[in-house]
């Protein structure tokens, strides 16, 4: 599976697992996955992977994915669909990624960072949505909503 099936997958997972318990709401699930050559790196077990991890994407463009899945399950509606985040890291130094990981908590974040927690120390740019390399992208989790509402 590709990093997007899988996300998608797991994201589809969420949100049956929740609408089984309220099948007239509409449920939205959400996962973000970070993605370097193909390699997931998901949240770091302790705070040497999460050095590991930020190591092997400085001075990198790496992605962030989210898998997001509408579902109605009473209206036997449901969309599924995954948008993709470039995030290029600036070249970062032993000492610049442990003055991160000091300033965060690195083992709840899919590859150990956080872009609205100090990510100026070690994002150079973005090419996409913010708010999906957050965690949920709102722009398009909104404009999926109203569609699936007017359908």
């Amino acid at each position: 599976m590709s990093p997007r099936e899988s996300c998608q997958l797991k994201t589809y997972r969420k949100a049956r697992c929740v609408a089984k318990q309220y099948p007239d709401a509409l449920v939205i699930g959400a996962d973000t996955i970070v993605c370097f050559n193909d390699r997931i790196l998901g949240k770091p077990r302790d705070a040497a992977e999460a050095r590991s991890m930020l190591a092997l994407i400085q001075g990198q463009t790496h992605q962030v994915l989210t898998g997001v899945c509408l579902l109605q399950l009473r209206r036997h509606r449901q969309q599924l669909f995954s948008v993709r985040t470039l995030v290029k890291f600036r070249v970062l130094t032993e000492e610049q990624i442990a003055g991160y990981l000091k300033r965060i908590n690195p083992l709840d974040k899919a590859g150990g960072y956080a872009i609205q927690e100090s990510g100026d120390m070690i994002v150079d740019q973005i090419q996409g949505s913010l708010t999906n390399v957050i965690g949920l992208p709102l722009a398009e989790v909104e404009r999926e909503v109203r569609a699936m509402l007017r359908g």
